[in-house]
């Protein structure tokens, strides 16, 4: 009962604290995405289309979550993207208290959206709040077709799916309708697009989806 106890007092806490980041953000008029997904899933490839796509349009900062090493904050880095990297130091996930010690590290003023890559899991990403006002999980052809059902959690709780490395589907045994018809079965409001981030294929509807919400948390 105790060990309950804990958890029910840590969720609160976090909960707090992610309510505090939405107030500044609304304040300073940013707007904040959580990108997750599994290790290898493309996240980092995935924001760096985005990046490319929109930094003409959007001022971009991006925090990077890793458990360890700071390789894809080099390469956001090369990109002239403010960046700040987090290591959790073994910790599977983000919390709302970390990205609210990342925060004054920006310029907040000279930034319209910043990007969130969490910690690579389907798990324990989706249990925590941090502030954002969009979710994207993405789900990769090689990981398989059966991941909606085993980690529902991550699909319920966000705004859109990626099938990203779309351009590997006649390689693997993969059903993307099984993927779409399970997600959908658990949050109707889900957006669902299928992207091969290394090529572009099916970038632009995501991209014009993301951008338009991005441009109505903004005003």
């Amino acid at each position: 009962m105790m060990e309950i106890k804990i958890v029910k007092q840590i969720l609160a806490w976090n909960e707090d604290v992610s309510e505090e980041v939405k107030q500044l953000l609304r304040e300073k008029n940013v707007c904040l995405v959580n990108v997750m997904g599994s290790p290898g899933a493309g996240k980092t490839s995935l924001i760096k289309k985005i990046i490319n796509d929109l930094r003409g349009k959007f001022r971009i900062g991006v925090i990077e979550g890793d458990i360890a090493g700071q390789i894809d904050a080099d390469t956001i880095d090369r990109m002239g993207i403010p960046v700040v990297q987090l290591q959790t130091d073994g910790a599977c996930h983000i919390e709302a208290m970390s990205v609210q010690h990342m925060l004054p590290m920006f310029d907040l003023d000279a930034i319209d959206v910043l990007f969130v890559e969490n910690i690579g899991n389907l798990v324990c990403p989706a249990e925590f709040n941090i502030g954002e006002d969009l979710r994207v999980a993405i789900l990769s052809v090689p990981e398989g077709d059966d991941k909606v059902e085993k980690y529902p959690l991550m699909f319920e709780t966000t705004d859109a799916l990626v099938m990203n490395k779309y351009d590997m589907k006649p390689y693997f045994d993969f059903d993307d309708v099984r993927v779409e018809t399970s997600a959908r079965d658990l949050n109707p409001k889900i957006e669902v697009f299928r992207v091969s981030a290394k090529n572009g294929d099916g970038a632009v509807d995501f991209i014009n989806w993301l951008s338009d919400q991005i441009s109505r948390k903004i005003g």
